[in-house]
């Protein structure tokens, strides 16, 4: 077994690490807030440049399955390697992209590269610290987690807002570069990664291919759903067949091969099988979370993406200082399970305490419910990533890492498109039921008519044209307080769902893991 970095070496490694693990995250995120200036300067539909976010999420979903196979092939820090350069030179493209679909081909090559750098990333930094440590290893893990996505509208808007969109890529260049540099000079190989008997390794292209089918059209489903009005579109229905059919044969081909691409085996440990499912709901959670509050502080209060991130910071500042204490408090004996129920009931309580604002509520309204997200976020992700490696042999573990960060992102995958459908058809309930009520018959909406029509007439305009504005008011108001309504219920129903998933906490064992073992796992850690 190699010996352990220490002193300098060690936190160098650590920043390497954290810093490709945000670089994948913030870049699932970043794109969103410029979409219509990327559509705008590249002479495209916003429909068209949702591509750009959807190819890279197709990639990634892709290829977060494989990496402890890719690793195993290539060695891991080779593989590591060669992501971060593909990262970083597709960043590079897609910034110079002079049309939109060859950004979007930079893109999908992007979100390959990015692919390998959470649980390649995860992996290292484990083996990075001592066995004892391990608790502490996943909470630093779990802050590029949580800050990453956290901050990726913040810095996208801020961009968009003073520069031009083709530095959200461009912004990546020189990190990846130090990145790259980085690894090479201070992430050692491990003993097994040195000559490589590579003809000796079966490759298992038939389940590779059903896994790209799979989740391929998994990704396109629930990305594009909503926006191609879901089974009233037949490609919908073609690529919901083929997900099922693959999916089917993708699980019986790799239970059965000698040599799986992904070892799906692995999930007959319990305690893994029940954490990536806990892991897929906290993935659910948090992009529900995610995608809401956003559109809430947009649409209804009026923010700037710039403003919306920053009201994010002080959750994301409370969830890093969270997420050490609670890795310590795992070492000292904490029961993750208790840790993560209390995780679920404090995103419970933020759901509900903000189905409680107003369209008039001021900002600081919402900064102590989402301070609570961010405790309820370090008590997530913390156990769940320290969890998911507990009771699995040495051998089984970078393939348990890959599969739990392949199902949080799936997770999020899911949240956002029920979110992205739930609101838009809520709405449109929302606003019928308050167009109901303005009629020429009620007293009320008549009055606010008259006098919003009697205000743009004082300025001048004729009568016909002042009652044609009070009327387009009107409409802003309902319009509005429907998309109020709509968000409170958005998150009530999250927050229903977090109360409703709590009693599967009660599968979780807390499984003990040997020195040995952990020690083992060390070397042979992907």
């Amino acid at each position: 077994m190699s010996p352990k970095p220490k002193g300098f070496a060690k936190w160098i490694i650590v920043a390497t690490v954290i810093s490709a693990t945000m670089l994948e995250l913030i870049d699932t995120t970043i794109v969103n807030v410029a979409l219509s200036q990327i559509s705008g300067n590249l002479g495209a539909t916003i429909e068209d440049a949702s591509w750009v976010v959807t190819a890279y999420a197709i990639a990634n979903v892709i290829v977060i399955p494989m990496t402890g196979f890719l690793a195993s092939y290539f060695g891991r820090k080779n593989y590591y390697l060669a992501s971060i350069l593909i990262f970083t030179f597709s960043s590079y493209m897609c910034g110079n992209a002079d049309g939109l679909w060859e950004l979007v081909a930079w893109r999908f090559l992007q979100g390959v590269g990015g692919g390998a750098l959470l649980s390649t990333s995860q992996a290292i930094l484990f083996d990075t610290f001592e066995i004892s440590e391990r608790p502490i290893a996943a909470a630093i893990f779990g802050m590029g987690v949580i800050i990453g996505p956290t901050i990726g509208p913040t810095l996208g808007g801020m961009i968009v807002d003073n520069f031009h969109w083709s530095l959200i890529f461009d912004i990546n260049v020189p990190v990846g570069i130090i990145a790259a540099f980085l690894v090479f000079n201070f992430i050692d190989k491990q003993p097994h990664e040195y000559n490589i008997n590579r003809k000796a390794i079966k490759i298992d292209y038939i389940g590779i291919v059903l896994l790209v089918v799979w989740v391929g059209s998994l990704q396109y489903i629930l990305e594009k759903g909503q926006s191609e009005d879901w089974f009233a579109a037949k490609h919908i229905i073609v690529l919901t067949i083929a997900a099922v059919v693959s999916f089917i044969l993708f699980i019986w081909w790799e239970l059965t091969t000698d040599s799986p691409a992904v070892n799906l085996q692995v999930l007959k440990n319990r305690t893994l099988a029940i954490t990536t499912l806990l892991t897929f709901i906290m993935g659910m959670g948090m992009y529900c979370s995610m995608f809401v509050y956003p559109v809430w502080m947009q649409r209804v209060m009026g923010f700037t993406p710039t403003l919306t991130g920053e009201s994010l910071f002080p959750g994301a500042i409370v969830a890093a200082i969270m997420m050490p204490i609670v890795g310590k408090q795992i070492q000292r004996g904490v029961p993750p399970k208790f840790l993560i129920t209390f995780g679920f009931f404090s995103f419970a309580v933020f759901c509900f305490w903000m189905s409680t604002a107003s369209a008039e509520a001021g900002v600081m309204f919402f900064f102590l419910p989402l301070l609570l997200r961010g405790f309820g976020a370090a008590m997530l992700s913390v156990p769940l990533t320290n969890q998911a490696v507990s009771g699995l042999t040495p051998m089984e573990m970078p393939q348990g890492i890959a599969i739990n960060n392949m199902l949080r992102q799936l997770g999020g995958s899911f949240g956002i498109a029920f979110m992205n459908t739930y609101v838009a058809r809520q709405y449109s309930v929302h606003r019928v039921q308050l167009l109901n009520y303005v009629t020429s018959d009620n007293p009320i909406a008549m009055e606010r008519l008259n006098q919003t029509a009697g205000a743009v007439a004082a300025k001048g305009v004729n009568a016909l044209d002042a009652h044609q504005v009070g009327l387009s008011l009107l409409d802003n108001v309902v319009t509005r307080q429907a998309y109020v309504l709509t968000y409170l219920d958005a998150f009530r129903i999250v927050g229903i769902f977090f109360i409703l998933v709590l009693p599967v906490m009660l599968l979780v064992k807390k499984n003990n893991v040997s020195a040995a073992a952990m020690k083992e796992a060390a070397e042979h850690a992907h």
